[in-house]
Formats: structure tokens, C-alpha cells, sequence
């Protein structure tokens, strides 16, 4: 139940509000190791607090079956052959061909997302997971026990081809997956398939924690091999309470755009690969990069497209919204998934499809003074060239411009802005990027375009 003395306490982050599985019936596989491991962390004296429980539900095939990547030759074909018996296409016509589908929306998933599951799907390997999302309803989304494992494994792979060597190392937590919020799920869990090494995932928020130096001290404790989290959750780590606690192998970024200066600090502050993963819980990842250039798209059963307004495919280069092919969830096959992310499709050197100028969700454009309109991407440019680790811009409906910076030169901010625009402006800057306000901020508005 809620806490009565917080008002703003939701129930279903009470501990253990809603843990219905043995420890068994969590990790068929647990071995006397894999227990220790647990039940040390779980009790750990500077534990925050534990608010859920959760395990990878798999027996020693499935543990087998996970470390490997799904084959791809012909995956497409079957994909769609899947997809056309599903309840959400019938009497939608003949859909011969990848062109024939139509484009579907978060707004269709969260309508009736059992039109999307297949007749005969699985549902004993079903587990559910929420999407909150950034613009619209929160979304339940069936995910397959088999797939979220195969998840860890992806990461494993990108860590190791970006040069880390990334394999279980004593009693060091394999994955530190962390957060920046008021109220988050919280657990501690074993990872099956990576020698039964201990993973957890935390809140960095310091309400998360009985004393304000257990998070240190279990950060220290823990010694996480790789860390993952959003940008938000990830400059936390910058803090001085924190930064020389934690040495990563790999940290993954993920959820929200993460900034060239952001990803300039942390890896200043932890000599390691930051690597930045795009894509969404529905789809699941789409993309990656270690720099600042296009992303990669994956390896793996994924199939972009870049479209204009009206579904039609835009010729290579140009601005579109992504659409992505999703396959590797077997209880969500996705078919031409507009993501409300806007970007570019272009050939990489070495003929790999990349994604370059990536705007998550809408695109925005700005209007300057003089009525011409400049879109979101060149504020970007100017905002990272400045030093912002994040930013919120919002344009009024009479042109006038609110700012809110996290780090950065503001005054070079304001002059670069004010002569991209040519319209009033007003900068506000802080220190930290959650200051910028919790989950995924809308970084552009403009109620004057």
C-alpha cells in the first residue's frame, strides 16, 4: 500500500507489493553459487531499498539457447508471414509484400495490443513490461522471457567489439542498471546465463537509500562491471560522491538522446567505451554507436525505413520518421512501427545502413523572427557545440524563446540562439541534468510553427 506520510507514494512501489514467484520458480538453474549471490546483495547493509523481484525464468536450454543471437536468413519472410494472421490485419486486404502493410502507432498498441500477439504464441514464457513513453499513454507490453536474456547478450557482444572484456570477474555485479527518479522499481537478480553472476538495478535518487552514504558504499561494494542507465542517470555518476567508486568496463546509454559533452565527460571520467544504444521497448534496440557519428543499425532482426507524412519511403539522406521491422520479440511482432523519432538513413563506409541526425520523437521546427523556420537539429548543433550536457528550448506562440540548460556556457548559448532566431530569449542554467525534471523531458516545443 502507499505510504501515508508521502503523498506522492505510488502502491505498486511498495516492497514486494506484488511478488507472487519462489526463488526457484525465478532461476530454474540456481546453483548454491548463484544463491550466495543473491542473498548477499539482497541483505547487503547498504542495500537501497528493494521495492520488487524478478528472474530470467529459465531452464538450461533456454540458457543455451539465449547466449546466441537469432539466425536472420529469411527471418523477414516469416516475420511477415506471422504477422499477417494476426488479429490486428484481418480484412485489411492482400499484404503480399513489406509495402503492402500499413504503418501502425504507439496510439494502435495501446488501443488493443492483444491484435498484436500472435494466436499461438508462448504465453508461459510471457512477462509484462511498462512503457511510459514521452507523449502519450502508458503502454503494457507482453516481453518474452527468451528475448529479454538475449538482451544481456546483445550488450555482452557490444561491449566486447568496442574493445572491453567483458566476462565474469569474481563476485563484481555483471550489470548495474541505474535510474534518477522519485520512485523506481528496484531489485537485485542473478543472470543465468553469465556464470549465475549478480546484476541490480538501482535508484540513484537519494530518497532510494536509509542512509545518504550507503549509496556510495554500496556502489564501492558492488564494483559493477558495466553500467547502464538513461544520460540522466548516467551524469550522476560524474558526481563526486560517486565518480571514483565505480571503474566500468562499458557504460550503455539508452532511452533518451545523449549529448556529445555529456558523452565527452564520461568518458574523460572513466577511460571506457560509452556506448549509445537507440531504440524503444517495443522494438527493442534498433541502433548503436560509440561516437558522435550515425548510428549502426544492429545486426539482428531489425528493418528500418525512413518515411515522409503520408507512409511513403523518403530517398536516402533525407529527413523521415524511422519505421522500424521488428522481429526478435516473438510476442510483439511489430510490422512498419512509426517511432515518432526523425532521422536520416545513410550508407556507412563500409556498406552497414546507419541512422545519422537522430531527433527523438517529433520533429520540431523553429520560426525565426523574420517568419523562415529553422528546424530542431541546428539548435542541437549549437547547444552540444556550447557544452550542454541536456536542455529543454520551448518556443511561445509569440515567437519568444525559454531556455533551460544543464551545464554549459550559457551566455555563448544565448548569443548562438538568439542569432540562429532573432527572437527574445530567456536562458536559465543548472548544474545537474535531472534538474531538468524526471523520465524523458521534452526537449523542443514550438507553439509557433
Amino acid at each position: 500500500m502507499s505510504d501515508p506520510d508521502d503523498p506522492l507514494a505510488l502502491g505498486e512501489y511498495a516492497p514486494g507489493s506484488s511478488a507472487v514467484l519462489t526463488d526457484a520458480e525465478r532461476w530454474p538453474t540456481l546453483d548454491a553459487d548463484g544463491a550466495r549471490r543473491l542473498e548477499r546483495w539482497r541483505t547487503h547493509p547498504a542495500a537501497p531499498r528493494w521495492v520488487h523481484a524478478t528472474g530470467d525464468r529459465l531452464d538450461a536450454a533456454a540458457v543455451a539457447r539465449t547466449r546466441d543471437p537469432l539466425p536472420l536468413d529469411g527471418w523477414l519472410e516469416a516475420h511477415l508471414d506471422i504477422a499477417r494472421r494476426l488479429p490486428f490485419y484481418r480484412g485489411r486486404g492482400r499484404l503480399a509484400s513489406l509495402s503492402d502493410f500499413p504503418t501502425v502507432s504507439r496510439a494502435d498498441l495501446v488501443a488493443d495490443v492483444s491484435a498484436f500477439v500472435p494466436l499461438d504464441a508462448d504465453l508461459d514464457r510471457m512477462l509484462h513490461g511498462t512503457s511510459s513513453g514521452s507523449t502519450g499513454a502508458a503502454l503494457v507490453i507482453p516481453d518474452d522471457v527468451e528475448e529479454v536474456a538475449r538482451g544481456f547478450h546483445l550488450l555482452v557482444r557490444l561491449a566486447r567489439e568496442a574493445g572491453a572484456d567483458w566476462h565474469p570477474d569474481g563476485e563484481r555485479l555483471a550489470l548495474l542498471w541505474v535510474l534518477q527518479q522519485r520512485q523506481a522499481f528496484t531489485y537485485v537478480s542473478i543472470v543465468s546465463g553469465f556464470a549465475q553472476r549478480a546484476m541490480a538495478r538501482v535508484n540513484l535518487d537519494a530518497g532510494a537509500w536509509r542512509e545518504a552514504s550507503h549509496r556510495r558504499r554500496f556502489l564501492r561494494d558492488a564494483d559493477p562491471q558495466v553500467i547502464t542507465g538513461n544520460p540522466t542517470s548516467l551524469a550522476e555518476l560524474l558526481d563526486g560522491d560517486l565518480r571514483d567508486v565505480v571503474r566500468p568496463l562499458a557504460l550503455f546509454s539508452g532511452a533518451m538522446e545523449l549529448s556529445a559533452p555529456l558523452r565527452a565527460a564520461l568518458e574523460a571520467a572513466f577511460a571506457c567505451p560509452v556506448i549509445d544504444v537507440y531504440g524503444l521497448h517495443e522494438t527493442r534496440p534498433i541502433a548503436a554507436r560509440t561516437d558522435d557519428g550515425p548510428f549502426r543499425v544492429l545486426d539482428r532482426r531489425v528493418l528500418v525505413e525512413v518515411l515522409d507524412p503520408s507512409g511513403r519511403p523518403v530517398p536516402e539522406g533525407e529527413r523521415g520518421e524511422i519505421t522500424v521491422t521488428a522481429g526478435e520479440n516473438p510476442l510483439l511482432p511489430l510490422v512498419r512501427y512509426r517511432t515518432g523519432d526523425v532521422g536520416r538513413l545513410v550508407t556507412l563506409p563500409d556498406g552497414g545502413v546507419g541512422i545519422a541526425d537522430l531527433e527523438g520523437r517529433e520533429h520540431v521546427d523553429f520560426v525565426t523572427a523574420a517568419g523562415t523556420r529553422v528546424p530542431s537539429v541546428d539548435l542541437t548543433q549549437q547547444l552540444q557545440s556550447h557544452g550542454a550536457l541536456g536542455w529543454t528550448v520551448e518556443q511561445r506562440a509569440d515567437g519568444s524563446v525559454a531556455v533551460r540548460i544543464a551545464g554549459g556556457d550559457a551566455e555563448a548559448i544565448a548569443r548562438a540562439l538568439t542569432a540562429t532566431l532573432g527572437q527574445p530569449l530567456e536562458i536559465e542554467r543548472v548544474e545537474r541534468l535531472v534538474e531538468l525534471g524526471e523520465g524523458k523531458p521534452r526537449r523542443f516545443r514550438s507553439a509557433a510553427s
